[in-house]
């Protein structure tokens, strides 16, 4: 039976202007694991005695957090298990990737979000959560990167797609018959503003005009290579309302783990 890893990384330190996604794993448990909750994904799997939670990373000053991250997620993987890490801001993509890639010679990443988190550096900070797809890139640690759902580029993100060669799909051009053409083993990277803020009110950096929860849903379900590692970022909960956020990452949590299930089937 395929299980699915879970590891928490409640690390903000790189958020560029509100802090609060480190509180995120502790609130997307509750709502994941709430007997208000079905466990099935809407793919037909029971996750009930599929998930196993690996609880979060503990940080301290004395170890290099990406180092950490690193190796952290190394070790989850070890028993070839596919994984979710609950954020956390987007950060901690690229230490992440760094060991997914050691098990992943090839790769794609489908990252949905309402920013490309492609400069170069962002105040001055290379690790900032506007960043992480830069260094993913530039440490080749997937072989195509599509983003999905951006509705912030200006021209230095434009500059950097041709750089790198990314695949990009703006909201506005977002279509319910989106097919993606994938090749490869897939990373998804789920940051939760992707999607509009009347769906995910909880984020740092709202951005009206993005995808709805169905659209995502429906997304991720129609990747038809192996999922073998997923982040959920960006919540931010003293942002939300009602738990709402939360929530929503909980669903889609459910929905990459049954595509997980599925896709190894």
């Amino acid at each position: 039976m395929t299980r699915i890893s879970l590891l928490g990384i409640p690390h903000d330190d790189n958020s560029s202007f509100f802090k609060g996604p480190a509180q995120a794993p502790a609130h997307i448990r509750p709502e994941l694991f709430s007997d208000a909750y079905s466990m099935w994904s809407e793919t037909g799997f029971d996750l009930t005695d599929r998930l196993v939670d690996h609880g979060d990373i503990r940080f301290d000053v004395a170890t290099d957090p990406w180092d950490l991250i690193e190796s952290e997620v190394g070790r989850v993987l070890e028993p070839g298990d596919p994984l979710i890490c609950l954020g956390g801001d987007h950060a901690i993509s690229w230490p992440i990737l760094r060991a997914v890639r050691r098990r992943h010679p090839s790769l794609t990443i489908l990252h949905i979000d309402a920013h490309p988190d492609m400069y170069d550096a962002y105040q001055g900070n290379p690790r900032s959560h506007t960043s992480p797809f830069a260094r993913i890139m530039e440490e080749r640690l997937a072989d195509r990167l599509i983003q999905v759902g951006l509705r912030t580029v200006n021209d230095h993100h434009r500059d950097q797609f041709k750089r790198f060669g990314v695949e990009v799909i703006e909201a506005a051009r977002f279509g319910d018959d989106l097919q993606l053409d994938l090749k490869t083993p897939v990373y998804i990277s789920m940051d939760l503003d992707g999607l509009d803020p009347a769906f995910a009110p909880g984020v740092s950096h709202r951005e009206p005009g993005g995808l709805t929860t169905r659209q995502v849903i429906n997304l991720i379900q129609s990747v038809n290579q192996p999922i073998v590692a997923a982040d959920i970022v960006e919540l931010n909960p003293p942002r939300d309302i009602a738990n709402l956020t939360a929530i929503v990452a909980a669903k889609l949590l459910k929905e990459i783990a049954g595509m997980m299930v599925k896709t190894r089937a």
